[in-house]
């Protein structure tokens, strides 16, 4: 095994969250300001799911005040707290771009049961 792969062995998470393409996530953000350190939360949809390994990443989406908002999260990143699934969502596709152009009761996803 080479040096890269060994480094990027040992910064991987060990307990990666479960959760898919459409489901509703609440993601606890680390976020630095001077010397202090908080968690904030951001609540949206996945839209995406991207790579794997340590470059894994997954984008969510939500609507605050009337726009949306997307953030792109690497999932190994020790600053991504932990990720909680609010509800699972039901889809047919791998990328959710479509629902950028959908506005209201369209843009919601079905929930799986």
């Amino acid at each position: 095994m080479d040096m890269i792969q060994a480094f990027t062995n040992e910064q991987l998470k060990k307990e990666v969250p479960q959760f898919n393409v459409g489901d509703t996530v609440r993601v606890h953000n680390k976020i630095v300001e001077g010397n202090r350190e908080r968690i904030q939360l951001f609540e949206g949809t996945v839209i995406a799911k991207k790579n794997g390994g340590i470059s894994e990443t997954f984008t969510v989406r939500r609507v605050s005040y009337g726009v949306g908002v997307e953030k792109t999260f690497p999932l190994h990143s020790p600053r991504v707290d932990k990720v909680e699934v609010v509800r699972a969502g039901k889809v047919r596709r791998a990328k959710l771009y479509y629902l950028r152009d959908r506005v209201g009761k369209a843009a919601k996803v079905k929930e799986r049961i």
